[in-house]
């Protein structure tokens, strides 16, 4: 089981990159009353079989895991969605991309805590391969938007300690002006 929401969110976006993706967004918009996640990706998307069976916890992609013949991520995220009265949905096209949209009930009591999102998402940046992460995060009626390349041209890379420590103090910065 996710430990966070940070978590899920991770999960289901490296699932994008993953799927060669080489344009990812990801928006998380919280109002007080729902956190809705909205991950979109131009990968290798899936065709209707596939979708079919995205959710069943005994399949996973052949190929996709060389020791395991199951993929838990999206079954444990709609199981998080329903018992927390949220929603799942998944849409794609294959050689065309997918676009999986995911909500919770904000005030639910099983509701996980949301976890340290400024590590999550530096770590998405940080994921190995060839493709730009556009990240969105609102709370409210304030907002901020970054993505992988933005935030590398500004900080010289994020390869380095250096780099990784500017970028996160950026993150940290308009996580603090949403709150």
């Amino acid at each position: 089981m996710h430990a966070t929401l940070a978590d899920v969110i991770a999960d289901t976006v490296q699932n994008s990159i993953e799927a060669g993706a080489k344009h990812v967004s990801l928006s998380i918009d919280e109002d007080g009353k729902t956190i809705s996640v909205a991950i979109k990706d131009d990968g290798k998307g899936m065709d209707e079989a596939t979708q079919a069976r995205a959710f069943n916890p005994f399949y996973t992609e052949a190929g996709k895991h060389d020791k395991r013949k199951v993929g838990l991520g999206l079954p444990i995220l709609k199981q998080i969605c329903e018992a927390t009265d949220g929603s799942v949905s998944l849409s794609s096209k294959k050689g065309v991309g997918t676009e999986l949209r995911y909500s919770f009930s904000a005030t639910h009591i099983d509701l996980p805590p949301m976890g340290d999102l400024v590590e999550t998402v530096l770590m998405l940046f940080n994921y190995p391969g060839d493709f730009d992460l556009a990240f969105t995060h609102r709370v409210g009626g304030e907002e901020y938007s970054v993505s992988r390349s933005e935030l590398a041209d500004a900080v010289g890379g994020l390869e380095s300690a250096g780099g990784l420590a500017l970028a996160r103090e950026f993150l940290c910065s308009q996580e603090a002006d949403l709150n």
